[in-house]
């Protein structure tokens, strides 16, 4: 499954931002700073990779039902464990 690279970008974006915000996260645990404050950060990376699994499971949804070929590479049944995969 190809998906558009257009949709990708919004994606590519919030992996940028999780990564960044990892970052800030390891380097809190290092400067032992408060466990609240790691651990809300922490949160906000775990949501950010979760919206982009999301988004690029979406997308392949999408493109699968646009394409309508009688061969499709993604099933339904392969989309909803990608998705199961994610909750």
């Amino acid at each position: 499954m190809q998906v558009n690279e257009e949709s990708m970008q919004p994606v590519l974006n919030r992996l940028r931002r999780a990564q960044g915000q990892l970052a800030a996260v390891i380097a809190m645990v290092e400067s032992g700073r408060e466990c609240e404050d790691v651990v809300t950060q922490l949160a906000a990376v775990s949501k950010a990779l979760d919206r982009a699994g999301f988004k690029i499971v979406a997308s392949g949804m999408r493109q699968c039902l646009v394409d309508g070929s009688e061969n499709p590479t993604m099933t339904q049944e392969k989309l909803e464990k990608l998705f199961l995969a994610l909750a």
